[in-house]
């Protein structure tokens, strides 16, 4: 009766698709025969309508439709699966009778992207991954220089293509379809925009069809985080060596993780606890995996391990290896972001919170190293009044027991099967023998305590501080990221 009214008024139809449900039906017709065609259909049924056999018929405007010839509908999974993964939903699917030509009818707003996507899958080109980079730090900076250095070698080895199509800071923001090059430091002086919103990245990524989206924050911004949640809804993946997301207040962290879930994207953050060290993820596999997790213990601050480990086994003031430590790049350019413990009480909130516990940051008992006196002076002028810790780190020295070292470490203790576990931050003394006492130069140590372990931890450690780890374990997880799109 459709397509008989249809012929009858002259009205061409072209694809047609049916849910297996029979209960719907919906096909294509020209922009300018839609208004005929519904009035048509609407006088044909009007019996259905008053039965209420026939609930609606809908006009879909601003459509467009991509064909693929020689496509077997069995090998289209890939393809599918990728443009859902960019937010692309087909309006409508129709395959031929013989299986071999699939039609795709597609929102007009998505028929680029939806080219790029499918015909690097059926093609088997290089799948391109484009990157939002924010922050040039000193971690910053050295991702971006190892994603230069390296990106030919992963599209050879990996059939992964990366770009850096868009690069910001606090002040600017670059971009570049292309993708930025080695002297993105003068493009970005000399062709960045300012007073840029994150919208501005979010539209330029629209107008040239940008697919497989990744967002970097290399920012140590609580202000930047806040546009998580809107890229997440815009079609980007996340990663993040800014640990301030993770450590908000929880309704914030549901609510980003209910948008994640929703929109189906990822958020990685290895480098949030222990830079490199592939330690978040292991906790997550053992606690989704069903592993009771009873208790985590360990040195978090690669800053503070550097500092403690040296003071602890050399004859020099604490100031002189605090300076040394600033000077190789250990420390924020504060120190006093690493002294006063807030940063291992963020690490030790994030594995809590892995752990699914709902503590708050401010359940978090912090032993802040800095004096009084000290902690609310600027910057420059805390930098030139450090001889004042000498005194009170080398009366701490001097207490302890013989054959034993400082090591400031974070704890989570309690019952972790409850809502919340206890979370203290201090600086102790430990045996030198002990594995919190044998850790060396910057290296962060986790001793995870589970009921299968027992008394004897499972022990991670490694390199917990410096920009070339970090940087390297922010693009380990955007590699991993390209997984998923290819």
């Amino acid at each position: 009766r459709i397509f008989n009214a249809l012929g009858k008024a002259g009205i061409s139809v072209s694809i047609i698709s049916q849910g297996s449900s029979e209960r719907g039906i919906g096909f294509v017709v020209h922009s300018k025969d839609a208004k005929r065609a519904k009035s048509t259909l609407e006088q044909e049924f009007k019996p259905e309508f008053e039965t209420r056999d026939v609930d609606y018929i809908r006009i879909k405007d601003d459509l467009g439709i991509v064909s693929i010839i020689g496509q077997k509908l069995g090998d289209f999974h890939r393809s599918y699966s990728s443009l859902i993964k960019n937010g692309i939903v087909p309006v409508l699917i129709n395959s031929s009778v013989t299986g071999d030509n699939i039609s795709l009818l597609l929102e007009e707003k998505d028929i680029h992207k939806a080219l790029n996507v499918v015909h690097g899958k059926i093609f088997g080109v290089s799948t391109n991954i484009n990157l939002a980079l924010f922050g040039k730090g000193l971690v910053g900076s050295t991702l971006i220089s190892q994603i230069l250095k390296n990106k030919d070698e992963i599209e050879k080895r990996r059939g992964v293509k990366l770009s850096i199509f868009a690069l910001a800071d606090s002040k600017r923001l670059l971009l570049c379809e292309e993708g930025i090059s080695h002297n993105w430091q003068k493009q970005l002086s000399e062709k960045g925009i300012a007073n840029y919103t994150i919208n501005d990245v979010v539209q330029f990524a629209r107008k040239h069809h940008l697919e497989n989206l990744i967002a970097v924050d290399n920012t140590a911004s609580a202000g930047f985080v806040q546009n998580y949640i809107p890229l997440v809804e815009n079609g980007f993946d996340l990663v993040s060596s800014n640990k301030i997301a993770n450590t908000l207040d929880f309704g914030f962290y549901r609510k980003l993780r209910e948008k994640l879930k929703q929109r189906e994207k990822t958020y990685l953050y290895e480098t949030n606890v222990g830079a490199g060290l592939p330690l978040v993820d292991t906790i997550r596999l053992m606690h989704h995996s069903g592993e009771n997790i009873t208790g985590i213990k360990g040195v978090f601050s690669g800053s503070l391990s550097y500092i403690f480990n040296h003071f602890s086994e050399e004859d020099r003031p604490f100031s002189a290896i605090l300076r040394e430590a600033v000077e190789k790049g250990f420390t924020e350019p504060d120190p006093r972001e690493d002294l006063s413990g807030n940063d291992v009480a963020r690490k030790l909130l994030i594995l809590a919170r892995e752990l699914d516990l709902e503590n708050e940051f401010e359940d978090v008992t912090v032993e802040n190293l800095i004096p009084e006196t000290l902690q609310h002076i600027d910057k420059e002028q805390f930098l030139n009044r450090i001889d004042e810790l000498d005194p009170v780190f080398e009366e701490i020295k001097k207490a302890q027991k013989p054959g034993h070292v400082l090591r400031y470490v974070g704890e989570l203790s309690g019952d972790l099967q409850q809502d919340k576990g206890v979370l203290t931050v201090k600086l102790i003394s430990v045996p030198r023998d002990s594995s919190l006492g044998q850790v060396r130069e910057s290296d962060s140590i986790f001793e995870i305590f589970t009921d299968s372990y027992g008394d004897r931890p499972l022990v991670i450690q490694g390199a917990g501080a410096g920009a070339e780890v970090t940087a390297r374990g922010v693009f380990g997880d955007i590699l991993r990221l390209t997984e998923k799109a290819n």
